[in-house]
C-alpha cells in the first residue's frame, strides 16, 4: 500500500496541509455566542441558478421599475437548525439547491473580533454576507466558520447561504447510502464575538504515556511569543501557567490527581483557562484507552463494551436530530437497553448528543462517512476525507466518552482503497495519539461453518469493526454455536453490525425470515449471541441498530416503506421484542 509518483506527493502534502489547519475554535458553547437560529427566508433553486442570478445580492422590487426575478420576498420559511425535508411535504425527496436569508444587527467594535460558525449544513454550503462571499464548505456533518469582522456594518446586516445537498459519485458518502439525504442548515449558526487575542484552540487530556500526568495544549489566535494561559482546575486544586512560543502555542505536562472517567463513574471536572485577554471553561473527564492482548482497556481496565448503533436522526418526526432534546431522547433509549457503548453511525452526530454521551457515562465510536462504494480513486477524495477527520477531531478531541475514531464502513478491498484508508488512519493519529482507531469491515471468506476476514487494512487498526448478518442477508449453514470466526490479526474485535428486520406489531412463525416478523428478529438476536463466545478477541457487540430509520434504499412497500426496519425500537417508538432479548444479554454481563 504504497503511492509512487506525484500523485504520492500531492497526496502527502494535502494531508500536511490539513493536518495543520485548525478549522474553527474549540468549544463554541463556551464562548460569547449569539444564536442566530429560528425562521430564515428561503428560496426553493431547483436548477441550481441562484447564484448565475446573484440571489445572495438580495435584491428587492421596492424601487420603482427595477425588475427583480429571484427574491426573498414573500417567500416561505425554514427552521434553523432543521432539514427541509421533514418540514414541508413538497420537500421530501428534494435532492439540489436552496437559499437562506436572516438578518441580524450588529454593533461592531475595534477590540473585538467576530465569527459566523455553522454547527453543519448538509452538504455543499457557500456562506454570504452583505452580497460578499465568504466562502464555502463541503461535507454534511460538521462545523465551519468564517471571520467577518471586518465586513459586517453597524446596524442592519444580512446573511445568504446556498445549500446544496445533491448525492454524486465523488461526494462522501457518494452516490447511494442506507440512510435518508437530508439537505439544509441542520446544526445552529452562532454569531461569536471574542477578544482580538483569544484562546482559539486547547486539548486537555490525561497524557497518554504517563497517565499520572496532565497533558495540554493552547494556542492563541493573534498571539505571539512570552504570552501566558493559566490553566486550572478547583476541585482538583490544580493550576499550572503555560508560556506562547513565537505562533501563539504553548503545551504543558504536569503531575496531577484527578479521578477517572468511567461509564459507571462518569466525573467531569470544571477546567478554566485563562490568558491575559480571554479565559474559557469547560466540563472535561478525563480516562485513559488502550488495546492490549486482545482487549480494550478502560483506566487499565478490561472493558466489554455493550453497544448499539444509532442514526443522527428522530425518527418520529422524520427528520434530522440537532436539539439537546433529541439527544435526551436517543441516550435515553440506549440507556433502557442497557448499552455502555454507542457507535454514531456512519457520520458525526450532533454536538449535544455528544457531550450529553459523556455526561450520562456512555462511552462513542465516531465516525466519518466514507460508506461503502467510495470514489478512492479521485485524487480529491483523500485530502476531502483527511478534512473530514481535522473536523471531526477538532471538535470533539476533548470529549472523554470518544474512544474509537473510525475511518470507514464496509469499503471494498482494492489499491486505492487501501492506501487512502492507510493515509486516513496516519493523520488520524498524528492529530491524536490518545485515542484507538478503528474501521467496520466486511469483506470476509465464508465456509458453512466458518468466518475468515480478510482485508489488509485490519492489520493497520487498533480495533477491528465486522459487520455479518447472519440469519439475514447470509443464512445460517450450521447451528450458530458451532460457527467459527477466524480474525488474523491479534486485536480487539467488535461485531459491530449484525440484527435482522422486522414490522412492530407483525406477528408469526419464528422460523420463517421472509415476512418481518418480531419473533423472527428475536430468533436471530438469540442465534448471533450463541455465537458470540466463537468470535476470538471480543471486546464488544453493536447490533444494528437502535431505531427504524428513514432510507430510499428500503422498497418493499408491505413492510419498509422506505424505512430500514432492523430498528429494536419502531419509528413511533414501540419496543420490538428483540429489543428485550438483547435487554437481558446486556444485563447478564457484570
Amino acid at each position: 500500500m504504497r503511492k509512487t509518483g506525484s500523485a504520492c506527493l500531492i497526496a502527502c502534502l494535502l494531508s500536511i496541509l490539513h493536518l495543520s489547519a485548525q478549522p474553527f475554535m474549540t468549544n463554541v458553547s463556551g464562548r460569547n455566542a449569539r444564536p442566530l437560529d429560528g425562521r430564515w427566508q428561503a428560496v426553493v433553486d431547483l436548477y441550481a441558478c441562484g447564484e448565475q442570478m446573484e440571489i445572495y445580492k438580495n435584491r428587492t422590487a421596492a424601487e420603482k421599475g427595477r425588475f427583480v426575478e429571484c427574491t426573498f420576498d414573500d417567500g416561505f420559511r425554514l427552521d434553523v437548525p432543521g432539514d427541509w425535508n421533514s418540514q414541508c411535504p413538497e420537500l421530501k425527496y428534494y435532492e439540489s439547491t436552496v437559499w437562506y436569508k436572516r438578518d441580524f444587527d450588529c454593533a461592531p467594535s475595534p477590540d473585538k473580533r467576530l465569527f459566523l460558525y455553522f454547527g453543519a449544513a448538509n452538504y455543499r454550503t457557500t456562506v454570504y454576507l452583505n452580497g460578499e462571499k465568504l466562502g464555502s464548505h463541503e461535507g454534511g456533518f460538521t462545523p465551519f466558520q468564517f471571520e467577518i469582522g471586518d465586513k459586517v456594518r453597524a446596524g442592519n446586516n444580512f446573511i445568504v447561504v446556498g445549500v446544496d445537498n445533491r448525492r454524486t459519485a465523488e461526494t462522501i458518502p457518494a452516490l447511494k447510502y442506507d440512510w435518508w439525504n437530508y439537505g439544509g442548515i441542520t446544526r445552529s449558526v452562532l454569531l461569536i464575538e471574542t477578544p482580538r487575542r483569544f484562546i482559539e484552540d486547547y486539548t486537555v487530556r490525561l497524557d497518554p504515556k504517563d497517565p499520572e500526568r496532565l497533558w495540554a495544549q493552547v494556542r492563541i489566535a493573534g498571539g505571539g511569543r512570552g504570552e501566558t494561559v493559566r490553566l486550572s482546575i478547583p476541585e482538583a486544586d490544580f493550576s499550572a501557567t503555560l508560556r506562547t512560543d513565537a505562533e501563539g502555542k504553548a503545551e504543558l505536562s504536569a503531575p496531577v490527581r484527578l479521578e477517572r472517567w468511567s461509564p459507571e463513574h462518569p466525573k467531569r471536572y470544571t477546567v478554566e483557562l485563562c490568558s491575559r485577554h480571554d479565559t474559557i471553561r469547560e466540563r472535561i473527564g478525563f480516562r485513559t484507552v488502550a488495546a492490549e492482548g486482545g482487549r480494550i482497556l478502560l483506566n487499565g481496565k478490561p472493558l466489554f463494551l455493550k453497544g448499539i448503533n444509532c442514526h443522527d436522526e428522530i425518527p418520529q418526526r422524520r427528520g434530522r436530530a440537532f436539539s439537546e432534546a433529541d439527544a435526551r431522547m436517543l441516550l435515553g433509549e440506549v440507556k433502557a437497553l442497557g448499552c455502555n457503548f454507542l457507535r454514531l453511525t456512519h457520520y458525526p452526530a450532533c454536538e449535544a448528543l455528544v457531550r450529553m454521551a459523556e455526561e450520562m457515562g456512555i462511552l462513542l465510536w465516531e465516525e466519518v462517512p466514507l460508506w461503502q462504494k467510495i470514489a478512492f480513486s479521485d485524487p480529491q477524495t483523500l485530502p476531502k476525507a483527511n478534512r473530514m477527520v481535522t473536523e471531526m477531531i477538532a471538535r470533539d478531541k476533548n470529549r472523554c466518552a470518544i474512544i474509537l475514531w473510525s475511518v470507514s464502513n464496509e469499503t471494498a478491498p482494492g489499491p486505492d482503497r487501501n492506501r487512502v484508508l492507510e493515509e486516513m488512519i496516519r493523520h488520524c493519529r498524528a492529530l491524536d495519539p490518545s485515542r484507538l482507531v478503528t474501521s467496520a469491515f466486511s469483506h470476509t471468506t465464508d465456509t458453512p461453518t466458518s468466518l475468515t476476514l480478510e482485508d489488509p487494512v485490519a492489520e493497520l487498526v487498533d480495533v477491528i469493526g465486522i459487520n455479518k448478518y447472519y440469519g439475514w442477508y447470509t443464512p445460517w449453514h450450521c447451528r450458530p454455536q458451532e460457527f467459527v470466526w477466524n480474525v488474523p490479526c491479534d486485536k480487539p474485535v467488535i461485531f459491530s453490525e449484525f440484527g435482522s428486520e422486522a414490522l412492530y406489531g407483525n406477528h408469526g412463525d419464528p422460523n420463517d425470515s421472509t415476512n418481518w416478523y418480531e419473533e423472527y428478529q428475536a430468533r436471530n438476536y438469540r442465534d448471533n449471541i450463541a455465537m458470540l463466545p466463537n468470535i476470538p478477541h471480543l471486546a464488544g457487540t453493536a447490533p444494528w441498530v437502535l431505531f427504524d430509520f428513514r432510507s430510499p434504499y428500503r422498497m418493499n412497500g408491505r413492510y419498509q416503506e422506505e424505512w430500514n426496519r432492523k430498528g429494536l425500537v419502531s419509528d413511533k417508538g414501540h419496543r420490538k421484542a428483540a429489543w428485550y432479548v438483547l435487554k437481558a444479554y446486556y444485563d447478564s454481563i457484570p
